[in-house]
């Protein structure tokens, strides 16, 4: 396993740290940081602050999912399906939660509300070409390689 450090601020006392649920998690969880409960009302979206800002090593993102149970148990998922934190980035991470769900959903101080992958990406250097190289598949669409 490769390991590197990810160095975190607290932006407010009553932030927690993020933290890995077993050793083979890939996803830290992040936490609620709020002085109160907020509630998100079906087909809604609300901003929850997680009180930290991280400095993300170079060439890293931190990809935010939802997490697995309060996305199929309360129908909670990021709004934009997956946040993206740029390794320049220094401001609070918030999770843009969504409730898909017909009931309203409170989300309390110190709960879980998303979870955080850190991954390496390429940085593409983009170049305009005449054409492009050929494939089996070609421009086929979607469901163009399969029946389903």
């Amino acid at each position: 396993m490769e390991m590197c450090k990810v160095y975190f601020k607290k932006l407010d006392e009553k932030a927690i740290m993020p933290s890995y649920g077993s050793e083979y998690a890939a996803g830290a969880d992040l936490y609620a940081c709020m002085d109160g409960v907020v509630t998100v009302k079906p087909g809604m979206t609300e901003f929850i602050h997680t009180g930290i800002a991280i400095e993300l090593p170079a060439y890293t993102v931190g990809l935010i999912y939802a997490r697995s149970g309060l996305a199929c148990k309360k129908g909670l998922a990021p709004a934009n399906k997956v946040g993206v934190i740029d390794a320049d980035y220094r401001g609070e991470i918030m999770v843009a939660i969504h409730n898909h769900s017909n009931n309203a959903v409170d989300i309390m101080p110190g709960d879980r509300v998303a979870q955080m992958v850190i991954t390496p990406y390429i940085f593409g250097e983009y170049e305009e070409v005449e054409e492009l190289s050929d494939t089996v598949r070609g421009a086929g669409g979607f469901g163009s390689t399969g029946d389903n």
